[in-house]
């Protein structure tokens, strides 16, 4: 049976990530290989959002895409259940890839970014932890991947916006079986088959008024102002704020 969601005047039907769809990152390969629900929904992501034909009028206008992601509470054995992960491409012409920005709008996320050694994936330069509750932003800036946990029990329902002329690469989180750090019931572990993992960083979410928006208020609002997402698209002109974001 299709999980949907109405949005605006519109209803989206998800794409949906199985257990199977998990394989490549799983850290409890017994758990995996022994069980019989390779076909249980992971997740579930709403694509290409808008309110309304003149707001995605807007989004498309700007190059931009609004997505909402919904992740129940699991485990994946002894592991919290997550996001594949992935990278962003470098935007045409620069050595610059592409950021992202979430919010929380249900629940409460732990989002793990981690920088890599270009063309050497498996060498970590830094880890950092932001976890999240209702309301709160997260913008993961240039040269960064990330994976998005929910180690709560409770539902995880999040937004994002980022640039819509591109595509996310999975493969190099996949290859190495996962991000850097696996978060387990009892904590961080280290993944094995990378190399110089650094000691995690914490660090806060943004603050709404940041970006113009009262505390608490969506961020998809962003649409009625649109310049406030360039840095979504352009991402070379605004080296100076996204480098301080972390």
């Amino acid at each position: 049976m299709a999980v949907t969601l109405k949005f605006g005047d519109k209803v989206t039907v998800a794409d949906v990530r199985k257990l199977h769809d998990m394989e490549d990152v799983v850290f409890d390969r017994e758990w995996f290989e022994k069980t019989d629900e390779m076909n249980r929904d992971m997740y579930y992501m709403f694509r290409d959002l808008a309110r309304s034909d003149s707001d995605l009028e807007i989004i498309k206008s700007r190059h931009l895409r609004y997505d909402i992601t919904r992740i129940p509470p699991g485990m994946l054995g002894s592991e919290y259940i997550k996001t594949v992960g992935h990278y962003h491409p470098q935007v045409p012409g620069t050595d610059v890839s592409y950021p992202e920005i979430y919010q929380v709008l249900e629940g409460s996320a732990t989002y793990l970014l981690q920088k890599v050694e270009p063309g050497e994936e498996e060498i970590v330069l830094d880890v950092v932890v932001i976890k999240a509750e209702k309301g709160d932003l997260v913008l993961v800036p240039p040269g960064y991947g990330h994976v998005t946990i929910n180690s709560s029990e409770n539902t995880l329902e999040m937004a994002n916006w980022v640039c819509g002329d591109f595509s996310s690469f999975y493969e190099p989180i996949k290859r190495l079986s996962g991000a850097a750090y696996f978060l387990l019931k009892d904590g961080f572990a280290k993944n094995p088959l990378y190399r110089n993992i650094p000691p995690i960083r914490y660090t806060a979410p943004l603050s709404s008024e940041e970006f113009g928006l009262d505390s608490g208020e969506s961020m998809y609002e962003l649409i009625h102002d649109a310049d406030r997402l360039r840095f979504l698209t352009a991402p070379q002109e605004f080296m100076g704020f996204l480098a301080g974001v972390l």
